[in-house]
């Protein structure tokens, strides 16, 4: 009879002490923005004294700027735009390289031949493919997600892969014992074992993702954040452009926590190779 009255306090401690864990690092994530942005402030403060355009990259300004920003410069149009052509990017990279990265983890011997290849592609910054993707597709959209697309690629060909590799090799003997037919396995075994892999991977595209789109959008494009960033820089609001780079910042850990999210509710039981 204790131990069953015991149990439950047990499972409520741990609760309470998560709930404390979980509670203490939103306290000390605020503690540590407020003094970011008191750095940020001093140091504004004392490069104004020396130059007096620097004023204008204040927090307060910046903050001050966003009503401007979303009445007048269309900050929500530009933001959706940004957004559109991440998911784009993001499409054509899952198509592209979870298929890829599956045989790869699938098949040794096309693993030994398109690893030293795929490995020097990986290493070549995206953004220097801008010249080469504006003179093959024009100057536009098809060039931003052509960019996007080959960023976001490696880390989901490799995580696939390396999903494939560590799969429980005893699911797929079990399913070949079962007279399983190539969709049965590949629905019922490899989707479930690798989902947690292939989630890891669409998280790390999305944080590359929101890096280089910034950059790309300054292809010639008449919307997006990158384009704004170049829109206020010429119009000499910096006021503005310090507000863009916040958005950008804050979009950028929104979009981080919603796949870290994501990819936590839907990888729970995947199938792992126990060694």
């Amino acid at each position: 009879m204790s131990s069953v009255l015991v149990q439950p306090a047990a499972v409520a401690a741990r609760r309470g002490a998560r709930a404390r864990l979980h509670w203490r690092g939103v306290v000390l994530g605020i503690a540590g923005l407020v003094v970011t942005i008191g750095v940020w402030w001093l140091a504004v403060a004392l490069l104004a004294g020396h130059n007096t355009l620097v004023a204008q990259f204040a927090p307060l300004r910046a903050w001050h700027a966003l009503p401007a920003l979303i009445t007048e410069d269309r900050l929500v149009e530009h933001v959706a735009t940004s957004l559109k052509r991440i998911a784009v990017g993001l499409a054509w990279a899952l198509a592209a390289g979870v298929p890829l990265g599956f045989a790869i983890g699938r098949i040794r011997w096309l693993e030994q031949a398109l690893s030293p290849t795929l490995q020097f592609l990986r290493m070549i910054s995206p953004l220097s493919w801008m010249p080469i993707a504006v003179m093959s597709l024009g100057v536009g959209d098809r060039a931003v997600y052509f960019l996007l697309a080959f960023a976001a690629v490696w880390p989901l060909v490799m995580s696939t892969a390396a999903g494939v590799a560590h799969l429980d090799r005893r699911w797929i003997r079990l399913g070949e014992s079962l007279a399983a037919t190539r969709a049965e396995m590949l629905w019922h075994i490899y989707v479930p074992g690798i989902a947690a892999h292939v989630l890891t991977g669409v998280r790390l595209a999305i944080g590359i993702l929101w890096i280089v789109l910034v950059p790309a959008e300054m292809l010639g494009v008449s919307a997006g954040l990158g384009y704004l960033i170049l829109d206020t820089r010429d119009r000499l609001a910096y006021s503005e452009l310090t507000a863009v780079i916040l958005v950008i910042g804050a979009l950028g850990f929104a979009l981080d926590l919603a796949a870290r999210a994501v990819a936590a509710r839907l990888s729970g039981g995947a199938v792992v190779r126990e060694e």
